[in-house]
């Protein structure tokens, strides 16, 4: 469980860097406070896309993983950003990705911060 909110927490500080430094990419809300539970929420399908689409994506691409040397990564990870806007808007929630190059900026950003910040918070095996 501990894990569990620790990579919630994560993926949320990674996605609020991304709608920061990215214009296109968007959440909107009435106050801060709705915004805050909006980015937990997407925070939590953006963690439900990555461990449900995301394995299979990357078994499915093996040869390209192999091919460009796991830049195609990159791509992967763009498509999970656009899934997550896609699946976000059908759940009546504000966040919204513009355009594939976007996704892969925001891609980029997410995977960078996501990775610092699982470094810095606990988790189980510690």
């Amino acid at each position: 469980m501990k894990n569990f909110v620790v990579k919630t927490i994560a993926n949320a500080g990674a996605l609020a860097a991304a709608i920061w430094l990215v214009k296109d990419i968007t959440l909107t809300g009435d106050s801060t406070g709705r915004q805050a539970v909006t980015l937990v929420l997407v925070a939590l399908v953006f963690g439900l896309v990555n461990f449900i689409v995301k394995p299979v994506v990357k078994l499915l691409t093996l040869p390209l993983f192999i091919l460009t040397l796991g830049l195609i990564t990159l791509v992967i990870n763009a498509l999970m950003l656009l899934l997550t806007s896609w699946l976000t808007d059908k759940l009546d929630l504000s966040f919204h990705v513009e355009g594939f190059w976007t996704a892969v900026l925001g891609g980029l950003i997410i995977s960078i911060v996501s990775w610092a910040l699982h470094m810095a918070l606990p988790d189980d095996n510690d």
